[in-house]
């Protein structure tokens, strides 16, 4: 936007002036100092044009003369130093030059600046201290103070108090240190006091208590900042946010906080505060988010806490609060998460457990955790009246006693069920076979018996199912081999049998444990299924048998113990092949030579002991030499026999093999390659796909990848007329490495967000040429790409653009398919190449994720050497420039926590409508720093232009503000995400949550949003 000059027109100019020169080479100077990558300064080298027509610069009529009064040059990707020369600009009352690539020191000549009412040099790299000589003592006027998000060191300069007219403060995301000046409580019109995430120390002034219209305190995140919380916050009556979390506070949090009746959020999690919670906390009925986690409070929980009825968020978890939990929590009607594990809170008959029944009132409940606190006596039957929405149980760590209800599968939304680690009897409900979305159940380490409930087969989604430590009997279901299980953990139990051949269906699995139970039979070969498994643990049962030759080919195989069985036959010499780190071979009838290589070389990795025919080995077994015998001329014969005729049948296959690679030509790569679609769907042809693509016509030609192109195609196909072919590019590196990769990834996922496959072709085309595609559903709204960066206005002549409420939605969907993919299908799948051109939309503009030719299923066995693998990891599946997680570049292994960067990236693009690739971003700036140095405060000046929030008053007004919160929130949640260390990171299941916690504040929850 260029300059505007109120008061003033072109014949007003009028002859130059000193004052008048002296602003212009002012401005001339400051220019000087900067490079202009992208040409916003332009107009500054148009002699003809007066200096007051210059884009940023805003004149006013002073005594008859052009005056420069504000420059504001935000986000123009500017770069260099600030001349001390802007101090001459004397009438300048607004500098904002916040969101470029500014370095260097802060001029102290900009303390003569004495109409300045807003400084906003946020979001640069500005380095050292802020100037305390003379800025800001003549400060008079200035109202807006943020340097937020720079390089500042040293410490805040006491002469701030000069400032009576400041109304923000932002020096969050520096390296200020030292104490907070205690002179900042004689602001009486500061409203944020924004220093959080900094390296300050010492304590917190009880002058800040002076601030009569404060609203908003963040001083979390300096973890030097001790001692006690002053009584004196208490004072601030318009304070509606408090943060002092992750800081080192100690003592009891005072009394006079109880009492700011205004306060919406208080944060104190993760210091050293002790005392009780008082019963004054009833106090903040406008409270929405409590958080006291990670504490040292004792006490009980007051009864009142159930005044506070706008509650969303109580995390009370990790202190040592003791007594009942109260039934007022019942009157928390919106309350959304109740975390109280880790305590030591106590229940131990029904009147103590009706907090139970009162909480069937909060029917918005997702997530109650009692987890780990005194809590016995019988569980009551009324746990099947929570909330239909609650999604997570956690009642483990206690000495809960009874059985578990029937109507527990009343509770259709639950993904995650723990009880283990109490007194739990009677047998497993069959109904928990009932919630299709439930993913985790743990029930180890109580009394339970009765038979494994055939119904939990009917999980699709179940990865992790462990009842050990029970009293369970009978027979293992088949069932379980339907599930997605990537742990099953039967051990220490009473189950008899065989163990079910299904096994081998959990493809994905990583551990199995049924140790210490009555099973026999021998070990099924089946279990050479389990492609992925790590872990084999059967000790202690009745197993006879060899081991099984198919064993073999469980290459990832890292701890196998089937130890006191009553197996026979020798010791499998592929063992010593294997990556193994423990083996236990005792107390069995093995016997012959034990193997010297691999971990057979590492006496105190493995063992043979009570195996009283075994011999040879290395010499730490001490076992008995293996005796050489003759063969005699019998066996001599038969051998010879089975190699003529050995010889005869490899001769036989060979022959095969050429015939077939005659017939196929170079088709052989993929034999071994099931279909990436299920048995029942037919393969289609390479005829059909030339009919239906009008002979792959470039009119048809929607888009080109790395590995293939992709066209649009008309063929009755179920009830599929519009299909997208990919046909792959087989003369490109990598090409047949993408076809297997995606089939392997879609072979057992479906998801809603995820693009759905219909068929696939592998066979030849018309030359004799291989030939490999995939055919999906054609979503007619494109991708996400184009809709954020169209490249030219549609058929009616205007632009298609995303309103906040769609990208709200494709936010969540995109969401919504990573979590699935890395937590909830058969096994955790990396998308590796998440970006908005993967992400498309269908009619109803429900975004489905797609092109998983990089994806890779976490611990498939690669018969690498582990440097290849390493190679494949950093090198050829680093996925695209600008979403690849850094750590890639690095060599570190795909991750899950690489495809949340990609996603952090892609939110944060959705938001900004700015690419991570932007030209802008150089020299150290990425888009992460972009938007994390305009939060929270400036979200206005980074947001996509095309997201008009409204304005004006009443209602409209209303919700621009609130449009601007919610979007703020979701850029938190993109820089959460895109960290540059992986640990940091946010999980897809919290980030789900987190955006679908955003969306309901703004809209209530509706899809339907055109805003």
């Amino acid at each position: 936007m260029f300059s505007s000059s109120a008061g003033l027109s072109a014949s007003e100019f009028g002859t130059p002036t000193v004052e008048t020169i002296t602003d212009r080479l002012s401005l001339r100077s400051f220019k000087t100092l900067l490079s202009d990558p992208s040409g916003a300064l332009a107009s500054w080298d148009n002699a003809s044009l007066h200096f007051c027509r210059w884009r940023g610069v805003t004149c006013r009529n002073h005594e008859g003369e052009p005056r420069v009064t504000a420059l504001e040059l935000e986000s123009l990707q500017l770069k260099g130093k600030l001349s001390p020369t802007l101090a001459n600009l004397t009438f300048l009352n607004r500098l904002r030059l916040g969101n470029n690539s500014l370095e260097g020191f802060i001029p102290q000549e900009l303390g003569f600046l004495s109409h300045l009412r807003t400084l906003n040099l946020s979001n640069n790299d500005l380095g050292g201290m802020i100037p305390t000589s003379p800025f800001p003592q003549n400060c008079s006027r200035l109202r807006f103070f943020s340097l937020s998000h720079n390089n500042l060191t040293g410490t805040i300069p006491r002469n701030l108090s000069n400032c009576l007219e400041l109304q923000l403060i932002g020096l969050d995301n520096n390296m200020l240190e030292g104490d907070i000046p205690t002179d900042l409580g004689s602001l009486p019109k500061l409203r944020q006091l924004v220093m959080w995430n900094n390296l300050l120390r010492g304590s917190i002034p009880p002058e800040i208590g002076n601030l009569a219209s404060l609203k908003g305190l963040y001083l979390g995140g300096n973890q030097h900042i001790t001692g006690a919380i002053p009584a004196a916050i208490g004072n601030l009556s318009s304070l509606t946010h408090l943060d002092l979390s992750n800081s080192t506070l100690v003592g009891a949090i005072p009394a006079a906080i109880w009492n700011l009746t205004s306060l919406r959020q208080l944060m104190l999690w993760s210091n050293k505060l002790t005392g009780g919670i008082p019963s004054d906390i009833g106090n903040l009925v406008s409270l929405t988010t409590l958080f006291l986690q990670y504490n040292q409070l004792t006490g009980t929980i007051p009864s009142e806490i159930g005044n506070l009825v706008n509650l969303t968020l109580c995390f009370l978890g990790g202190n040592h609060l003791v007594g009942t939990i109260p039934k007022s929590l019942g009157s928390l009607t919106s309350l959304d998460a109740l975390i109280l594990g880790t305590n030591e809170l106590q229940a131990r008959n029904a009147a103590e457990w009706s907090f139970l029944d009162a909480l069937a009132n909060c029917t918005l409940l997702r997530i109650l955790d009692i987890s780990y606190n005194d809590l016995s006596g019988v569980l009551p039957k009324s746990i099947a009246n929570l909330s239909t929405s609650l999604e997570e149980l956690h009642i483990e760590g206690n000495r809960i006693a009874g059985s578990i209800a029937e109507e527990i599968g009343n509770l259709v939304s639950l993904t995650k069920v723990t009880m283990w680690l109490n007194l739990l009897g009677g047998a497993i409900p069959a109904t928990l076979g009932r919630p299709s979305g439930l993913g985790q159940v743990n029930l180890g380490g109580n009394l339970l018996v009765g038979e494994i409930p055939a119904t939990l087969g009917n999980l699709t989604r179940l990865n992790r199912l462990i009842l050990a430590t029970n009293e369970l009997h009978g027979s293992i279901p088949p069932s379980l081999g339907k599930c997605p299980l990537n742990t099953l953990d039967l051990a220490s139990n009473r189950l008899i049998g065989v163990l079910p051949s299904e096994i081998g269906n959990l493809r994905n699995t990583e551990s199995i444990d049924a140790s210490d139970n009555r099973l026999s039979g021998g070990l099924p070969g089946g279990i050479a299924g389990c492609q992925v498994l790590e872990i084999l643990c059967v000790r202690g049962n009745f197993f006879q048998g060899p081991i099984p030759s198919s064993f073999s080919q469980l290459k990832g195989l890292r701890v196998l113990d089937i130890s006191s069985n009553d197996l026979s036959g020798h010791v499998p010499s592929f063992l010593g092949s294997f990556n193994m780190t423990y083996l236990n071979l005792s107390y069995n009838n093995l016997e012959g030579e034990v193997p010297e290589d691999g971990i057979f070389a590492n006496a105190s990795a493995f063992s043979v002991v009570g195996n009283r025919k075994l011999c040879g080995g290395i010499p730490e077994l001490g076992l008995p030499s293996c005796t050489t015998q003759k063969k005699s001329s019998s066996a001599k014969l038969i051998a010879i026999i089975i190699s003529v005729a050995g010889g005869i049948l490899c001769a036989t296959f060979v022959i095969c093999l050429l015939v077939a690679r005659h017939r196929f030509r170079k088709s052989s790569r993929l034999s071994s390659v099931t279909s990436c679609i299920k048995e029942q769907h037919r393969r289609v042809s390479f005829a059909e796909l030339l009919r239906a693509t009008n002979e792959f016509s470039p009119a048809n030609l929607i888009g080109v990848g790395s590995f293939g192109t992709v066209y649009k195609g008309i063929m009755d196909w179920e009830d599929h007329k519009d299909v997208a072919v990919k046909v792959l590019n087989l003369q490109q590196t990598g090409a047949v490495r993408s076809f297997m990769a995606e089939c392997e990834a879609l072979r057992n996922v479906r998801h809603r967000n995820l693009v759905k496959i219909l068929t696939s072709c592998s066979g030849v085309d018309f030359g004799g040429n291989d030939f490999k595609a995939l055919v999906f559903e054609l979503l007619p709204n494109g991708s996400l790409d184009e809709w954020l960066h169209p490249p030219e206005r549609d058929e009616r002549g205007s632009l298609r653009m995303l309103s906040l409420g769609q990208r709200l939605n494709i936010s969540i969907d995109v969401a919504s398919a990573l979590a699935y993919l890395h937590h909830h299908g058969p096994s955790p799948i990396v998308h590796c190449d998440l970006k908005p051109s993967n992400v498309l939309l269908d009619h109803d503009m429900v975004a489905r994720v797609g092109d998983l030719g990089l994806a890779r299923i976490l611990n498939k066995i690669m018969s690498k050497s582990s440097s290849q693998q390493r190679s494949t990891n950093s090198v050829t599946l680093i996925g695209s420039i600008g979403y690849a997680a850094p750590e890639y570049g690095t060599g570190h292994k795909v991750s899950v926590q690489g495809d949340v960067y990609s996603f952090g990236m892609l939110l944060l693009e959705m938001f900004t409508a700015k690419r991570p690739t932007d030209d802008g971003f150089k020299y150290g700036l990425n888009l992460h720093h972009y938007v994390e140095r305009a939060l929270p405060k400036h979200v206005v000046e980074i947001i996509d232009p095309n997201l008009l929030l409204g304005g004006g008053e009443g209602e409209a007004d209303e919700l621009s503000m609130r449009a601007v919160e919610c979007i703020a929130s979701v850029l938190r949640v993109g820089v959460s995400c895109s960290k540059g260390s992986p640990k940091e990171r946010m999980q897809m299941e919290g980030v789900v949550k987190e955006l679908h916690t955003i969306k309901d504040r703004l809209y209530g929850g509706s899809r339907d949003i055109n805003v």
